[in-house]
């Protein structure tokens, strides 16, 4: 059984007890992580394609540690002109441990699941009193600015 799971904007075909490297996850290390944009399953020759996910599926996933990646060496020069420039980057990376691929539980669902479990005795709603208006403040008259004199020419 595989999945293609959308992580972190890139898509991959993911197994179980498999382990790879994302872009850095935003959860402490240890901690499980629930990926819902299954793009694809296959279950031993039954392929679902997802439209344009697969609805019900998620892959839970285990924290295994941050790290950074090799050094990208990110090298510039332009011939004749005296112009090199020479800059290096490590990305950020988070590696994973694939526990289970299979259905989710929705927060929806966890909550139908519980009111269906327990069943209180239905309540009457109160009636409502229609809330009193207060009476609107006056505002005080606006003041009208004085007329201007004519100027008079001499």
């Amino acid at each position: 059984m595989y999945a293609i799971v959308e992580i972190a904007g890139q898509q991959f075909k993911v197994e179980k007890d498999q382990q790879i490297y994302v872009h850095r996850l935003d959860a402490l290390q240890g901690s499980k992580v629930s990926f819902d944009k299954v793009l694809l399953l296959d279950d031993n020759g039954k392929v679902d394609i997802g439209l344009p996910t697969v609805k019900g599926m998620s892959v839970t996933a285990k924290i295994v540690e941050h790290l950074k990646g090799d050094k990208v060496i990110v090298f510039k020069k332009k011939r004749r002109k005296g112009y090199k420039v020479k800059n290096g980057h490590r990305q950020y990376l988070t590696k994973i441990e694939i526990e289970k691929i299979g259905k989710s539980i929705t927060k929806k669902q966890e909550v139908v699941e519980e009111k269906s479990a327990k069943k209180p005795a239905a309540k009457k709603p109160a009636a409502k009193k229609p809330a009193a208006k207060k009476p609107a403040a006056k505002k005080p008259a606006a003041k009208k600015p004085a007329a201007k004199k004519p100027a008079i020419k001499k």
